[in-house]
């Protein structure tokens, strides 16, 4: 992959430079590391001897691995480099004070607040003013006119302020994203050996010469040999793009590479490179992903960089991925990169970006930004038009005045000054707190849910989750304890309800059924000593292994001896678990020449392979279809209807005169099996798991439980959790039943028989990964309820992938999850418990509250100052609010009010209603109410003050000042009043749904309490200490006690608003939905479809995009015309990949992409019916292609008929969206017009 940086690499293994005295130089591995297959094997045979010499010269012993030394693994990663790969650096301080400025209203008062200035100390020479007409006013004491700078500076004064804040908010908000990656990072640990002892480290710890176990479900964390593999096999497309699962073997291809999926198997690897060495890291280095170390590389390279740059500005997904790697230094680490996950990866690791990231709400909310926006500047346009004719006319029409020359600063200063109270109108009409509300709210909640065991991966997952409406949990180890015990057995004609005492079982039975035991259990899956004393034994590795090995201790035998006699590298051959076989099997050669394999799988699969059974004397007898059921209605029904899992343990034997068998033929290897006994492993439920279920449900949530026990078992978990209540109508499938009832005859999925089965679904039992995909998929796309279903997702497995990234908040599990389910998730449960799920809706629900809080009071607090600013100017030529004040009520009601609003801690009340649902607008009647109620309540308090103020309380009217006239009392009083209005409503804005107790839980929330007392105290030192730049004059204890008195009149006029009922206001509109589909574009809905929000600001980037790529497309297809001609494929390949429409950047990093012609698209449930969109979808009428042609034979890709799928479609994940195989791997597709495809039939 990177071969042109390392033509050196040759003649460097000429002399022997060895990089502190260990036999090979980093230069050599990762050269290496680049060989595949045959050739890695002669490089490792002609330089090293073999595996075991390349383990002799890094010093390191393929059975006991390192010593573990501090000095040693100290200078392992001096020679050989640490496994991270360098995160780039954090924005400073600042770039983001630069980045905060960057805000165009700022700039614009900025702009206005330094002409002021200037004009402020321009002085006319000599001329009076008396002759410039009347606005200028007499002659005012020689400081006042001094005083004319302080306005200025006070708006720059508090510009700074706000930029500040920002600054400040954006700096911490990447700090706790650093903690978060960090955090994620520590918690992914990786077996190695060292010392000879097996033990978990962090995967940044491990060095060069490591000896590493890897199993099902690892992301390789580097690039390593292979010194001893079973059945191992490897989803490389993280890598290569070959989504087909590459099998590992020492003879073979024994070569691993980080970022790669384990997708069946164990074994154990020799580290060979680390960090940015490895291959993944070596493709981030050129993706200029670490940072370089030295300076002078970085000169040279930033010429190349140049060059590189131009040409990658067209590949969206390298900009992208640099900015994800900006936030998420190593956790990206080991990504997948371009791999049919990697893309999807990306498109969620953008979430990572704060700026990028758009979740439902933030569309919602930037849509609504945009429309108050536009409102604000055209009131401001008007006011500033507004008061420069009145004063024009005033000036030369009405007084009569010829335009003096003298007079044309003084005439400046007017302009600029009416220039500056529209510019405060827009800045107070222009919501940008809301960004930050939405960003300070997620933040908080993240953070707080971190402590209620959610580790959130992708901030807008949080606000997701509190529109869940339906939950498919796993069962083992989410709903129960994932502690699994044997609690009965049949063995020897008997069926024991407890443990039996091992005297009463024959002993030749007992031998073999704890040799079975030990060897044919993963050797990674051991029982420890309990880490406090009286505590339970702890399980390590696979559970329903350890409940085998708990009964062998059980039953009085020590396991470990017979693995410390038999170790894993003296087993002959192991066929390990995997989702299709449900059964794992181990071969050992006797002494004899014979081999005996044992088997232990899910009883009712194995049972059907059994022709024998031990009988009470230690001898076999045969095993017929009959005595299975018998065995099958008497233990193992009874067994699963408590809630047991059935694991049957059989062996067999074969004999050495029938030779050796052929082991690769399973289904023959894996019959004729004596059954040696049953077991029912129980896994209790966790008691706090009904509980969370009952709230889940009176929420409004449907829980789903999808498992692979089998279907009894899961009825009685089932219902000892509740999902199943007695009495409801409820139905309970197996995986095999499901699928037959969603198939139509041609075996094709079909959304209305899907639609048909899952409202009244609540357990699907033996469940392949693959349907678990199709379930959620299924209700995601379903129409029967007008509401769009939102589906969290829980999943431990590596299997559970597909699903967990289909479902629109995927959880993994923390302890039990493999690290590819991680990967997947976008919330990791720290301590695997469902009840933390309830939590989690808890706190999405509350993000939306709060925001819907913060709008509340921001629009009242906009709707009046913009309306109290415009008439103010027009009729009185000079706004009440004067630009630093409304600057500092904007700050109020920005900043502070989305920290104090915005940190409401969350409440059971919350999972007491509905989810809200996709398309709820966010503003709703009710609020819309509140908010215009308390508009008109505090406008009338306002304009009253203004007009007839002065007569209430006795003093000078403010209205009319000449231009540098000092604070008046009376404006200063409008300002207080308005500014304690603010105050008390914020309080009212606690409540949305119309609740009478404003105050209820408010000391819960300390933030909010401090925020409300401190800017009150501000107030007081602005009013009484603030003078000439705040306007104000101090006022006397009387005219503050009317000002808090009109100030508390909100929350009374709150209680009368909340009398009204909303049902009688229907003519109040609802206010921020999200796009609707019918304003944009249809060619634009295609790409948009499978996002489920609108990026506005992308959107205008995103049309320069499509034309551009449309043209690159044209030439594409052309190149594929004349190919197609020449060899006669069809030339319809690959032209549409319904798969790869599901984001951006595969939008621009895969030109198959068809922009279509709004025709509804269905997308496909699993890669191998991709050729034929169910004809019952389609809209028949788009012309198509009529005949199309099947892929020639060489060329064929996927099986044409549905297959049943094999292991590895299986686990591959469903949504793969780019497999880069020979050109016609899908078939005929039929083309619409607009699609390049049509233009090129036009063309043709």
């Amino acid at each position: 992959m990177a071969n042109n940086s390392y033509s050196g690499v040759k003649n460097s293994m000429v002399e022997a430079n060895h990089d502190g005295d260990f036999g090979c130089t980093l230069k050599e591995l990762r050269s290496l590391m680049e060989l595949r297959g045959a050739e890695a094997i002669n490089k490792i045979g002609e330089t090293y001897g073999d595996v075991q010499g390349l383990c002799s010269r890094l010093k390191t012993s393929p059975i006991d691995g390192l010593s573990g030394q501090p000095a040693d693994i100290e200078k392992r990663k001096t020679v050989f480099g640490q496994n991270l790969i360098p995160p780039k650096k954090p924005k400073t301080f600042l770039q983001l004070v630069w980045e905060a400025l960057q805000d165009v209203t700022l700039i614009i008062l900025e702009v206005a607040a330094i002409v002021s200035l200037g004009l402020s100390f321009y002085k006319p020479p000599g001329a009076e003013r008396e002759n410039c007409g009347k606005a200028a006013g007499g002659v005012e004491d020689e400081n006042e006119s001094e005083a004319g700078w302080i306005e200025g500076a006070a708006i720059l004064l508090s510009v700074v302020c706000v930029v500040l804040v920002t600054a400040f908010n954006d700096w911490s908000k990447e700090k706790q994203f650093r903690g978060l990656q960090n955090r994620i990072e520590q918690e992914q640990k990786f077996t190695v050996i060292r010392g000879g002892q097996v033990i978990q480290i962090g995967v940044a710890e491990i060095v060069v010469g490591d000896i590493a176990q890897i199993k099902y479900g690892d992301l390789l964390p580097t690039d390593g040999v292979l010194i001893q593999g079973n059945d191992l096999k490897i989803d490389e497309s993280s890598l290569t793009g070959e989504s087909d699962h590459v099998k590992k073997t020492q003879e073979k291809d024994p070569m691993l590479l980080s970022g790669t999926h384990v997708m069946e198997g164990s074994g154990r690897m020799l580290v060979t490179a680390v960090g940015v060495n490895s291959q993944t890291g070596i493709i981030f280095t050129l993706l200029g992903a670490g940072d370089d170390e030295d300076d002078e590389e970085e000169k040279k390279e930033k010429e190349e960089k140049k060059k590189q740059r131009k040409n990658k500005k067209q590949d969206g997904s390298v900009e992208n991925r640099k900015k994800a790697k900006a936030q998420d230094g190593a956790a990206m680490e080991m990504q997948p990169l371009n791999s049919d996950e990697g893309a999807d990866a990306e498109d969620k690791k953008k979430a990572n970006l704060p700026k990028k990231e758009k979740s439902v709400l933030q569309g919602k909310l930037t849509k609504l930004a945009v429309q108050i926006g536009k409102a604000g500047l055209v009131m401001s346009a008007i006011t500033v038009i507004i008061l420069v004719v009145l004063f024009v006319v005033d000036t030369f029409w009405i007084q009569n005045l010829p335009w003096i020359k003298e007079c044309t600063p003084i005439y400046i200063q007017f302009f600029v000054k009416f220039f500056i109270i529209g510019v405060t109108v827009l800045v107070v009409a222009v919501p940008e707190g809301l960004p930050l509300a939405v960003t300070i709210s997620l933040a908080y909640s993240v953070k707080k849910m971190m402590k209620d065991n959610n580790l959130v991966r992708h901030l807008d997952a949080c606000e997701t989750m509190g529109n869940a409406t339906a939950i498919c949990s796993d069962k083992t180890g989410t709903l129960t304890m994932n502690r699994m015990t044997v609690v009965q057995a049949f063995m020897a004609e008997k069926h024991y309800r407890k443990v039996p005492e091992p005297e009463s079982v024959p002993s030749s039975i007992l031998d073999m059924l704890i040799l079975g035991i030990a060897v044919n259990c993963a050797y990674t899956t051991k029982i420890m000593p309990p880490e406090k004393e009286g505590g339970l034994p702890r399980q390590v590795g696979n559970k329903t292994e350890c409940a085998l090995l708990g009964f062998s201790s059980d039953l009085k035998r020590d396991y470990q001896a017979i693995r410390n006699e038999i170790p894993e590298e003296k087993l002959y051959k192991v066929y390990t678990f995997n989702s299709v076989r449900k059964s794992m099997s181990t071969v050992l050669k006797m002494a004899d020449g014979s081999y005996r394999m044992f088997s232990k799988g899910a009883s009712e699969i194995l049972l059907k392979k059994c022709y024998k059974i031990m009988t009470a004397n230690g001898e076999s007898k045969v095993f017929r279809p009959r005595d299975r059921d018998d065995m099958a209605k008497k233990v193992i029904e009874p067994m699963a209807s408590e809630g047991l899992r059935t694991i049957c343990l059989a062996y067999r034997d074969f004999p050495a005169s029938d030779g050796e068998p052929d082991w690769d033929n399973e289904n023959d290897i894996l019959s004729g099996l004596t059954c040696l006994c049953v077991v029912g492993i129980e896994d209790p439920v966790r008691p706090e798991v009904p509980d969370a279920i009952r709230k889940c449900q009176r929420a409004g949530i449907t829980v789903r439980m999808v498992t692979g026990d089998n279907i009894n078992t899961a009825r009685a978990i089932a219902t000892k959790c509740g999902i199943l209540l007695p009495g409801d109508d409820f139905i309970c499938l197996e995986g095999k039943e499901f699928n037959r009832r969603i198939r139509n005859e041609k075996g094709e999925i079909e959304q209305e028989r899907i639609d048909k089965i899952w409202p009244k679904l609540r357990v699907l039992a033996r469940s392949s990964p693959t349907d678990k995909h199709t379930l959620v998929k299924g209700i995601i796309d379903s129409t029967v309820i007008e509401q769009r279903q939102v589906v969290a997702v829980t999943g431990d497995g590596t299997n559970d992938g597909p699903a967990l990234k289909k479902a629109d908040v995927g959880f993994a599990m923390g302890i039990a999850g493999t690290d590819v389910a991680k990967e997947a998730s976008d919330i990791i449960l720290t301590d695997d418990n469902f009840s933390s799920i309830v939590k989690a809706v808890m706190w999405g629900r509350n993000v939306y509250d709060s925001i819907s809080k913060f709008l509340q009071f921001q629009l009242t607090v906009n709707v009046v100052a913009v309306i109290v600013a415009f008439t103010g100017a027009c009729i009185t030529q000079d706004s009440p609010l004067k630009a630093v004040q409304m600057l500092w009520v904007n700050l109020i009601m920005d900043t502070f009010a989305s920290l104090a609003l915005a940190t409401e801690p969350p409440t059971e009340a919350l999972l007491l209603r509905k989810p809200y649902g996709r398309n709820k607008p966010l503003i709703s009647r009710t609020m819309m109410k509140n908010i215009l109620g308390q508009g008109v309540y505090q406008l009338v308090i306002i304009f009253t003050l203004l007009f007839a103020g002065e007569k209430v309380f006795d003093i000078d009217s403010g209205r009319n000042t000449p231009l540098h006239a000092p604070p008046s009392e009376h404006y200063t009083i409008v300002f207080n009043t308005f500014v304690l209005m603010q105050l008390f409503n914020e309080i009212n804005a606690r409540k949305i749904h119309g609740e009478r107790n404003v105050f209820e839980g408010i000391f819960n929330n300390l933030i909010f309490c401090s925020i409300v007392f401190g800017t009150f105290i501000i107030q007081i030192v602005i009013v009484q200490f603030g003078g000439k730049p705040f306007s104000c004059v101090a006022l006397t204890i009387d005219q503050w006690l009317w000002c808090t008195f009109l100030g508390f009149g909100s929350l009374l006029w709150g209680q009368v608003i909340s009398s009204i009922p909303t049902s009688r206001l229907k003519f109040l509109k609802t206010a921020g939905h999200g796009t609707q589909k019918e304003e944009i574009p249809d060619e634009e809905l295609e790409e948009l479809d499978d996002m489920d929000e609108i990026d506005h600001a992308e959107r205008e980037l995103r049309r320069g995009q499509i034309l551009w790529f449309r043209g690159l497309n044209r030439i594409q297809t052309q190149i594929r015309v004349v190919n197609a001609f020449r060899s006669s494929i069809s030339l319809y390949e690959g032209l549409e990949k319904p798969e790869s429409r599901s984001s951006i950047h595969n939008f621009m990093t895969h030109p198959e992409f068809r922009i279509e012609d709004s025709e509804p698209h269905i997308p496909l449930i699993d890669d191998t019916d991709a050729e034929d969109d169910a004809p019952t979808k389609r809209n028949s009428a788009s012309p198509r292609n009529t005949t199309p042609t099947p892929p020639s034979p060489a060329t064929a890709g996927p099986p044409t008929a549905p297959v049943s799928p094999s292991p590895n479609q299986n686990n591959n994940a469903v949504e793969s969206s780019n497999h880069l195989l020979p050109e016609g791997t899908k078939s005929g597709t039929p083309s619409a017009p607009g699609s390049p495809l049509h233009s090129l039939e036009t063309s043709l």
